[in-house]
């Protein structure tokens, strides 16, 4: 088993990306395995990669989920962020306020800050840490989320939101809506948070992947605040795993099938679209059909289907980093050993910042 204290590592406020680089690819990337360590930069994926490999993104798209606003009793601001509708005019929410609970209103303002006369009451706790049955009553009657367009800002990590208070920064959300947002992001909106290893592929990068012979193909995982939930239990094995939705489209299985069948790579853009395949193999799930999954990815799993992995640096004592680690031969040791060279040589952690590649 491994001990939670053992994906433990110390990051300096310095270290995180508060914004995200000029260009989506002018993140480095780091690239182990196969050799010495290499720092490169995201184009030289294209060289690292070869004819017949199959490349896996997760396509979801990310929902404008955090929004604010002031309760009328007291004049205090409330956050909170949109997990689900749960019906009609019903939310499932995270909800942070001053003495928070049954009953308590506040009115929603706008991305500019205007009232907008959306109010919302809170109706009982739900069973998700911080989660609240929320009553919406929009005098314009929208749906959830046409209404979220209007109110909603870009769900940026906390870490993120609380760096850039630290230091000053004022960022639009206009920029955040585009940038924590994959290029190739499909269909309705259902993420609270981004697939950040696929932040850094443009059109142009796919263009000339597939000009060398790779193929690429596309999953769907719809990414829950479970992501960035630290792991307290003093095995990582004992954490109770948060559920996610997850889509494998049948073209997507017969090129990993055909991937597999021909000898070559598959690799996956990020932590979810991993979990993605992986679950999919293990539960015997159908192609082209939703399933949920709680897999659990720790060092000593044998991947089926993943064999390079593009992703991002992780959050500390998170089940992320224990994916990470179950990839790299000396798992959660040495991936400890490749964060702190990351950190000497001034590698941007989190979402906004750069990559790393698993090479088997």
């Amino acid at each position: 088993m491994l001990r939670t204290s053992d994906l433990d590592y110390d990051l300096p406020e310095s270290a995180i990306a508060a914004t995200p680089a000029p260009a989506r690819e002018d993140a480095r990337l780091m690239v182990v395995g196969a050799g010495p360590i290499r720092d490169l930069r995201i184009p030289d994926l294209t060289g690292l990669l070869a004819p017949g490999d199959l490349v896996v993104r997760n396509r979801t798209r990310v929902v404008p989920a955090r929004f604010v606003g002031t309760r009328p009793d007291t004049g205090a601001k409330a956050e909170g962020l949109f997990l689900r509708e749960i019906g009609p005019g019903v939310w499932a929410a995270m909800i942070k306020t001053r003495r928070v609970g049954e009953g308590v209103t506040f009115g929603l303002v706008s991305r500019t800050g205007e009232r907008t006369g959306v109010r919302l009451s809170l109706i009982r706790r739900l069973e998700e840490p911080g989660a609240w049955e929320v009553h919406v009553d929009d005098p314009c009657g929208r749906a959830s989320l046409a209404l979220l367009e209007e109110v909603g800002r870009t769900p940026l990590p906390p870490y993120i939101l609380s760096a850039r208070r630290r230091s000053g920064l004022d960022v639009p959300d206009d920029l955040d809506r585009a940038r924590y947002q994959t290029e190739f992001a499909a269909g309705r909106p259902a993420s609270v948070a981004a697939p950040t290893a696929g932040l850094h592929l443009t059109p142009r990068l796919e263009a000339a992947l597939v000009a060398r012979g790779v193929r690429v193909a596309d999953v769907e995982l719809q990414v829950g605040t479970g992501t960035f939930r630290t792991v307290e239990t003093e095995f990582v094995e004992q954490h109770n795993m948060h559920e996610e939705r997850c889509l494998v489209p049948v073209e997507t299985a017969r090129e990993v099938q055909a991937a597999l069948a021909r000898g070559s790579r598959v690799v996956c853009v990020g932590t979810t679209s991993a979990r993605t395949l992986e679950a999919a193999s293990a539960q015997g799930a159908a192609p082209g059909e939703w399933f949920t999954t709680r897999l659990l990815i720790t060092p000593g799993y044998r991947f089926r289907v993943t064999r390079t992995l593009l992703t991002n640096f992780h959050l500390p004592r998170s089940t992320l980093m224990a994916l990470v680690a179950a990839m790299l031969p000396g798992g959660a040791t040495e991936l400890r050993t490749l964060y702190e060279q990351a950190l000497s040589d001034g590698y941007r952690f989190y979402s906004y910042g750069d990559a790393m590649l698993v090479l088997p």
